[in-house]
């Protein structure tokens, strides 16, 4: 595809990317044919190749219009057409210069500003978003049905593992986890103890940023991801094997870092020697196979309902390694049809657009309830606690069973 950038973008960092991942685009529409909100609306512009004509307008100077915010609204940033795209088309990340030139021209509505400002400073801070949930979980039932869902019930808590190990990993504990699904954390601190692995989390630590970089407040997600990259370096300096991620979506995110500070000389070299000890779950415990079946037993749980976040199959490009590890542990992992496809979660998607993402949710369950399976599990704490709003089947992280299996437990 050809471009023409406009002045005020030419010889930028954000004008040369967008100029190379648009000439990558060859208009094939292979991207359509997974595109959620393309499948579900039919409109061009709600899908790859129309959102990528919108940009590059903007791009080559034509003015966007809340229709363009629109449009760019409703994409989920599930980035299954990057996996689908034969050119490469890095779609995510045209997709987050798109939103912030258009963020930058067009004034939203006033009621949009304020949500949107709300949730990117409520969410992103723990404190403040674990004393809402407490006051959350006494007025559940009180609750509009999208803030409701969003309130998961706590599950009796687990004990997190005392015993020092010589090996340790960094884990993210996140922002939103520890106060919806607390005992994800602590389920993977157990496994991994009882591989011989201390799980260490840095107090400093907070949101990976990617609330505020999907919302388009990138300055405030930079910020983020410095905050955490100063906040793990003394237990890099200090030797640690890893940085675990057991939420999909931070884990994408914390892999970017070395993108996202590609042009800040103080954090760039940190932030790609975190992206290279960044490791996904299912990255990490395929290694450990042998051990794991050791460790564990074979209890109440045989058939699964799998779905992959695309946070990890499109935005890491991590298949296989859940499945791997519970197969292993004698465990039935069905994948549902169409399981590329988004449930809808999205981060604040679900908030923000919610007759797409229960659409998107009850399309989703449909095929994994056909399934039959016992139980659904998944690997990002947004997709759980979205799926779980929708299904009586239990719906908990791979992690927990995992946990749940242990001779230990």
């Amino acid at each position: 595809m050809q471009t023409h950038l406009a002045d005020f973008i030419r010889h930028t960092p954000d004008g040369d990317e967008a100029d190379a991942i648009l000439r990558r685009c060859v208009h094939c529409g292979f991207c359509t044919a997974t595109c959620p909100t393309y499948q579900l609306l039919g409109d061009e512009l709600d899908g790859p190749r129309g959102r990528i004509y919108l940009i590059k307008r903007m791009a080559e100077g034509a003015p966007p219009t809340r229709s363009t915010l629109t449009h760019l609204d409703r994409c989920l940033t599930c980035r299954g057409c990057e996996t689908t795209c034969p050119s490469g088309v890095q779609f995510g990340r045209l997709a987050e210069i798109g939103r912030k030139l258009a963020e930058e021209r067009v004034e939203r509505p006033l009621r949009q500003r304020l949500a949107r400002r709300l949730l990117s400073g409520f969410l992103p801070r723990s404190t403040v978003f674990s004393a809402a949930m407490r006051v959350g979980r006494q007025v559940r039932p009180l609750l509009p049905r999208t803030l409701r869902d969003k309130i998961p019930v706590l599950a009796p808590p687990l004990a997190w593992p005392r015993a020092r190990h010589a090996r340790r990993m960094l884990l993210l504990a996140g922002c939103v986890q520890p106060a919806m699904m607390p005992n994800v954390n602590t389920a993977t601190a157990r496994v991994l103890d009882a591989l011989g692995i201390e799980t260490v989390v840095a107090p400093r630590a907070g949101c990976c940023g990617a609330i505020r970089l999907h919302l388009g407040y990138v300055d405030d997600a930079l910020d983020d991801a410095r905050a955490n990259v100063d906040a793990w370096w003394p237990y890099v300096e200090d030797g640690v094997e890893a940085i675990v991620m057991n939420a999909s979506g931070c884990g994408a995110t914390v892999k970017s870092y070395a993108h996202l500070l590609r042009n800040d000389p103080a954090y760039a070299k940190r932030a790609q020697r975190i992206v290279g000890l960044t490791r996904d779950l299912g990255e990490i415990l395929p290694a450990f196979e042998n051990a794991l079946i050791d460790a564990t037993r074979p209890r109440d749980v045989h058939a699964v309902a799998y779905h992959p976040p695309c946070t990890l199959q499109h935005g890491q490009q991590l298949r296989g390694g859940v499945e791997r590890v519970l197969g292993a542990l004698d465990i039935d992992v069905r994948l549902p049809a169409d399981s590329h496809l988004c449930c809808g979660s999205a981060g604040t998607y679900s908030l923000l657009q919610p007759k797409l993402s229960y659409a998107l949710r009850d399309q989703k369950l449909g095929r994994l309830r056909a399934l039959e399976p016992q139980m659904i599990v998944s690997a990002n704490v947004g997709c759980i606690a979205h799926l779980q709003s929708g299904t009586t089947l239990p719906v908990v992280h791979w992690i927990e069973l995992v946990e749940h299996l242990l001779t230990t437990a």
